[in-house]
């Protein structure tokens, strides 16, 4: 009889240490299940946030559009210009903001205007005339200047689109300035010289935005050099 009590007693007690650990185990999954792991947000706005890689075309002073109405064709005006406020004048609407938005953003931006007048109206927007893509490469380059960007450019390619390092460039320290909004600019440094060698990795060369700044300093010897007789400087002796 005492045999089957123990027994009876040690089967128990496995049943109840299973439940616990069946228990605990759960805890622990919904422990786990309930954690977010959503990265957390900046602090309000006070960080610049980089663009997207191939950020749309916003509309700019000085640029012109066609803008037509299939259904409405006697509001089409061709070839609106944008003013240096930002401002367009239209047909039946008047003054329009459309500086900083984008060809879509702005068509929507005119459905809902000329929708007051027009039952559902159908717009469409032809950019004519924009500012081109373009970067600056200034400091030790061959020949320094306002460049088109045409396709997908690297840091290396547009150096070598303005003729490449002088001898006295600091190969070491280019720099890379990118506006980023309105209020902020970014600058990064590249050692180009390393990029380029044999052990570098050419996949940390940068493809450039519209805008940026390519600027290579000038080395340290390069500077020196300024106040350094150069090597085809006559010298004198002495008559006898």
């Amino acid at each position: 009889m005492k045999n089957k009590l123990s027994w009876l007693m040690v089967t128990v007690l496995v049943v109840v240490a299973a439940q616990a650990a069946c228990m605990a185990q759960a805890q622990v999954q919904n422990t786990t299940t309930a954690v977010d792991t959503t990265p957390a947000a900046p602090a309000g706005g006070s960080e610049p946030q980089f663009g997207a890689r191939d950020p749309r075309y916003r509309i700019a002073p000085s640029d012109s559009f066609d803008l037509t109405f299939p259904l409405a064709p006697e509001y089409n005006q061709l070839a609106v210009t944008v003013q240096p406020d930002g401002f367009v004048t239209l047909y039946a609407i008047g003054d329009v903001k459309v500086q900083g938005l984008t060809v879509p953003e702005l068509t929507e931006t005119l459905k809902r205007s000329y929708g007051k007048i027009l039952h559902d109206p159908l717009v469409s927007l032809v950019l004519k005339d924009f500012n081109k893509p373009y970067f600056i490469a200034d400091g030790q380059v061959g020949h320094p200047g306002k460049y088109d960007l045409r396709a997908d450019t690297t840091l290396t390619q547009a150096i070598a689109i303005a003729g490449g390092l002088t001898e006295d460039a600091k190969h070491s320290q280019v720099r890379l300035i990118r506006r980023v909004g309105d209020k902020y600019l970014s600058s990064e440094v590249f050692d180009v010289k390393k990029m380029e060698s044999s052990k570098g990795d050419l996949h940390e060369d940068p493809y450039l935005h519209p805008g940026d700044m390519v600027f290579v300093p000038k080395s340290t010897m390069g500077k020196v050099k300024t106040y350094l007789p150069g090597t085809n400087v006559g010298g004198y002796a002495p008559i006898k």
